[in-house]
Order: C-alpha cells, then sequence, then structure tokens
C-alpha cells in the first residue's frame, strides 16, 4: 500500500530559539525577553527533554546541535516528500503555553502563531496548524482564536493533556463554542503545564513514569468533557487526542459506559453512553500505536468502539515511534487504511478543503 495523500495531523514544528520569535513581539515583550533573561532559554516543554531518544528519531536529527524540528527542509525530506503526504498538520509544542504569566503567554503564544504562519504555511502549501493558545486564561485563548481565525490555514486549536483544571470545566466552554462556530477541532495534545504532579499519587521519580502517566490524563479529560456535558453542549465539535497512544481505550470505555449506566442520574444531560460520544466526538492519531501487534490492536480497537472513523494518520515527527516509513501495520484491510490515511481526516477537519478553495479562489 501507498502513503499517498496522507493527511499526517501530528508534525511538530519547533520554535529554533528566542530570535525567531523577537520579530512577531511588540517593543515591550522584546525588552522583557532582555531584561528577564528570556532569550537564554530553550523554553522546551518538560514533557519532550530534548536529550531523550524518544524526542527525535535518530535519523530525523539535525545537524550542529539544532533543535529537532525546526527545519521546514528536513521536515519536507523526511516526512513530507517521502510520504507523499496531502496535508500535514503543525502542531507547535512550546514554553509559550505553560508561563505562569497570562499576559506573556498570551504574548508568545500569538508570536509562535505568526512565525507559524510565516515561516511553515507560507513557505509549503500543504501545511496546516492548530492555533497555539495558554488555556488559563479563557479570554485572551478566545481573542488569539479569533485572530488567527481568518486563515482557513489553522484547522485546530491546540491544548494540553494536562493543565490547571480538567477540560470539561466549564470556564473553557467559551473556546469550544468558538471552536465549533468556526469548524475548528480541539487538538489535545500528551504534555503538560506541571502546575500540578502529573500522576493521581504525586511526583514521579523518573521520565518514563510520565510518559506512560500520559494516557492517564487523557483518560481523565475525556471523562470531564463527557460529564461535564461539553458534547450535549456544542454537539458538532470534534476533539482529536493527539499522540495519547491507544490500547487504554478498550478500557477506558467499558468502565465509563458501565459506570455511567449506574450514577448518571447525576449528570441527566449525559443522554448516551460514552462510548457513543467518543465514536461521534473524538478522534485518536495513531503514533504511538504503542502494542506488541499494532495489526492486531486497531482491528481490536475498530471492533470494540464499533467504528473505522476513530483513527487519524500521523507519523508524530520528529519523534520516534517507529523505524523506516511503518508509520501504519502491515495487513490493514483497504477501506479501513484508506480511511485512517486521509477519509477521516478530511471528515474531522472541515477547514482542510476549505483553505485549498480559498486558495484557488485567489489564484
Amino acid at each position: 500500500m501507498t502513503y499517498a495523500g496522507a493527511i499526517d495531523c501530528d508534525l511538530h514544528s519547533a520554535v529554533p530559539g528566542m530570535g525567531a520569535l523577537m520579530p512577531y513581539l511588540d517593543d515591550y515583550w522584546r525588552e522583557m525577553v532582555s531584561v528577564r533573561a528570556l532569550d537564554r532559554l530553550n523554553l522546551s516543554l518538560t514533557s519532550y527533554p530534548q536529550n531523550t531518544p524518544l524526542s527525535c528519531r535518530p535519523d530525523w536529527a539535525l545537524d550542529q546541535g539544532r533543535k529537532p524540528g525546526s527545519s521546514l527542509e528536513a521536515m519536507q525530506a523526511h516526512v513530507l516528500n517521502p510520504f507523499r503526504s496531502r496535508y500535514g498538520i503543525l502542531n507547535c509544542l512550546y514554553g509559550a503555553q505553560v508561563f505562569h504569566s497570562e499576559d506573556m503567554a498570551a504574548a508568545f503564544c500569538r508570536a509562535t502563531n505568526d512565525w507559524i504562519c510565516d515561516e511553515w504555511l507560507n513557505r509549503d502549501s500543504r501545511l496546516r496548524a492548530s492555533i497555539t493558545i495558554a488555556a488559563h486564561n479563557t479570554d485572551l485563548a478566545v481573542a488569539e482564536i479569533e485572530r488567527r481565525a481568518g486563515d482557513l490555514r489553522f484547522v485546530q486549536v491546540l491544548m494540553l493533556a494536562s493543565g490547571e483544571v480538567t477540560l470539561g470545566r466549564r470556564q473553557l466552554w467559551p473556546i469550544y463554542r468558538l471552536a465549533e462556530r468556526l469548524g475548528l477541532a480541539i487538538g489535545i495534545h500528551a504534555g503538560s503545564a506541571y502546575r500540578y504532579a502529573p500522576t493521581a499519587a504525586g511526583w514521579s521519580s523518573y521520565y518514563v513514569e510520565d510518559y506512560i502517566a500520559q494516557s492517564c490524563a487523557f483518560e481523565s479529560q475525556l471523562q470531564s468533557m463527557i460529564s461535564e456535558g461539553v458534547f450535549a453542549k456544542f454537539p458538532n465539535l470534534k476533539v482529536v487526542a493527539i499522540e495519547s497512544g491507544l490500547t487504554w481505550l478498550s478500557g477506558f470505555i467499558w468502565r465509563a459506559d458501565k459506570t455511567w449506566k449506574g450514577v448518571r442520574a447525576e449528570v441527566p444531560w449525559v443522554t448516551r453512553a460514552p462510548s457513543e460520544i467518543i465514536r461521534n466526538h473524538v478522534r485518536f492519531t495513531v503514533q504511538p500505536i504503542d502494542a506488541a501487534d499494532e495489526r492486531d490492536a486497531i482491528l481490536r480497537l475498530t471492533d470494540h468502539l464499533k467504528s473505522d472513523e476513530l483513527f487519524l494518520f500521523s507519523t508524530d515527527y520528529p519523534h520516534w515511534q517507529f523505524d523506516g516509513d511503518a508509520a501504519l501495520p502491515d495487513g490493514l484491510p483497504v477501506p479501513l487504511f484508506r480511511k485512517i490515511l486521509c477519509e477521516n481526516a478530511l471528515a474531522t477537519y472541515p477547514r482542510l478543503a476549505k483553505a485549498d478553495h480559498a486558495l484557488e479562489l485567489a489564484e
């Protein structure tokens, strides 16, 4: 099978350094970069330490100590061209999302989105992007989404799996209301703002603990959004769990459905089983598949959740989830392969086709 026409739903464009953002900051924040010595900071998220092997596949590493994912030319050579991708969606994980200062976070998110537009989207017509926001100030997040919404190449709003509150909380609903109205998906990516311990039992000692615990965060966030009534309030909203892994899904669905049947009186707005809500509203990028037999895992989950529309193709570039071109396992039925490769993404991200149409009209 060929990957030609793939829609890669998780590509990581990395800010190479503070200098890249300086042209997009106003005079005050450029001064603050100097005053606060921010130009000396890497500002990579702790969830993805740069020297951890998982954070960059060896053959995708850049020379001269450059940050993995910081070169468009390398991304083109490593994944966009070899996979013959139709589209690639950029998810920029950067410290701008987690500054404690809400004003600073908003300023750097704004600069990051402008940099993505100029240095990535404008230089390769296959690329689309997520709008980077700092979700701990809803008003500022909404303002940034509105500022970028006119550019149809932005197809998603990017949030982290662990922050200050569970994502179903109603203080965040203005973000979801706006996303639904604009046809933007909500992308929840593995990672943490580390406001609190990343496990329910406290702080871990090692990176491996933190990484494995990410699936627990996704379970908590999906259950929060279901229980708080996000999908009842916003029936057209789509949520994409990015780099969440897949193998936890079957157990989670079973427990969620079973428990809901017994205690649903406290959440009367949840009128459908959690499994049905997830089938209708939630999608999952396929990397990492995190199973010994990747083909059987995908087929089993497709059967358990009674849907072939759940999974989206991704390479998770430049993270090291697979070798060679084995982004999907061999032996998948052709109709399911095509669904995962491109059809499910087109249904999840309506702005993909709208952006192409807008570009055609402009030409």
